[in-house]
């Protein structure tokens, strides 16, 4: 007679039920059913390292949401894949590189692209045998990697499609460069940091601006007065306003054009006095009158 154990070992038992689920192909969804679909694509988890617990959340959910529509009768398909993570894939290379004393351009782009194939395949490996391991009941046989050619093809084409249509656009913007990696981050990739800066006052005739970014100034373009609740401004600032429109230059080349907004012109409570705007970035510059 077989002892009982007093209590339950999770390890012994979740892995030899889930490789009977998976040798019975109950996971699997056939195209041809005739039962009402019911799918899920995976939010794919990045190869860039292990699962985490909102990965666990995230998908314990959806396996909720699939094993009750397989009990209620659907053809019930998950759809399980990985994310390339390119800039994280990217940057984990050029550190592997660093501890061997080489650089991405030492060993060319395609060794470079090998390795990253190479780190997907052990990294995207490690995630799916953590899926497994949770009971995530995936149509493993549907499979799929972010840049497999099919996807990369249809992405491609999705976008060329949304281009022709109008619907999206291409133009010139303010980015997060890379200058180590040699490419644009997104919002969420940059790391922020506050740091203490230098007021510098620069004089553009007989007003002075204060900034904390004087690097800028050189691309000014107009510099605007902010009037009080009343759209009034002092006598002396008047004064020397009038001989702002004459000419502000800095350096000499560029003209500094004045414009004078009253409070109906913004939405925001700003600073009474002077604000600069730059037509590089677009950025307002507060400075006091």
């Amino acid at each position: 007679m077989t002892d009982i154990a007093d209590r339950y070992d999770p390890a012994g038992v979740e892995s030899r039920w889930y490789r009977e689920w998976e040798s019975r192909g109950l996971f699997h969804a056939d195209a041809a059913s005739p039962k009402k679909p019911y799918c899920i694509v995976i939010p794919p988890p990045n190869v860039t390292g292990s699962l985490h617990w909102g990965h666990a959340l995230n998908n314990t959910l959806q396996d909720i949401l699939i094993r009750y529509k397989r009990m209620d009768g659907y053809n019930a398909l998950w759809v399980p894949g990985t994310d390339h993570s390119g800039i994280a894939v990217h940057v984990i290379l050029e550190r592997q590189l660093a501890e061997e004393g080489k650089t991405r351009q030492d060993i060319g782009r395609e060794a470079f692209l090998e390795r990253a194939w190479k780190w997907k395949e052990e990294s995207g490996g490690n995630i799916i045998r953590q899926l497994k391991r949770l009971g995530a009941s995936c149509d493993w046989s549907r499979e799929r990697f972010t840049m497999d050619a099919g996807l990369t093809r249809a992405v491609r084409e999705s976008f060329v499609r949304l281009y022709e249509e109008g619907l999206i656009y291409q133009d010139d913007y303010i980015v997060n460069w890379c200058p180590s990696c040699q490419t644009v981050l997104s919002d969420l990739e940059v790391e922020r940091e506050d740091r203490d800066g230098e007021f510098v006052y620069i004089k553009y005739g007989p007003l002075t601006l204060g900034t904390v970014r004087p690097e800028t100034k050189v691309g000014g373009s107009t510099c605007v007065l902010l009037t009080d609740a009343e759209g009034s401004v002092t006598r002396s600032f008047q004064q020397k306003w009038s001989y702002c429109e004459t000419l502000i230059s800095l350096p000499k080349w560029r003209v500094i054009r004045p414009l004078i907004l009253g409070r109906q012109n913004y939405d925001i409570e700003p600073p009474r006095g002077k604000r600069k705007v730059h037509i590089f970035s677009l950025s307002v510059w507060f400075a006091s009158s």
